[in-house]
């Protein structure tokens, strides 16, 4: 029993780098481990709006935002790959404001 609930608590990490506020809708919320990787998710989420906002600028926004994009892309591909590993690692450069939340 203990292992498919390992298992499910790995897919709602998974699925909190994707949809982060759904793991919050389910039981899995109380999770310290899903609860982690929720907060991540939640700043990687928060980093894809600011992209948004930065490309609205001309010229500039288009110059600035691809790379930052990619940056991103291999931050949620990291946090995914720790989340089915099972490990609480902080991502680089953007966990530690994921420290800050506290729901």
């Amino acid at each position: 029993m203990e292992e498919t609930s390992k298992e499910k608590n790995t897919g709602m990490a998974v699925l909190a780098y994707i949809l982060f506020f759904l793991p919050l809708l389910t039981e899995e919320k109380k999770d310290p481990f899903v609860k982690y990787h929720v907060k991540q998710g939640l700043i990687l989420f928060l980093a894809g709006m600011a992209t948004r906002i930065i490309i609205a600028v001309p010229y500039i926004g288009w110059f600035l935002v691809w790379p930052f994009n990619v940056v991103l892309l291999i931050l949620l591909a990291l946090g995914i790959m720790n989340a089915l590993n099972g490990k609480q690692e902080p991502l680089p450069i953007i966990g530690q404001f994921a420290k800050k939340f506290n729901f």
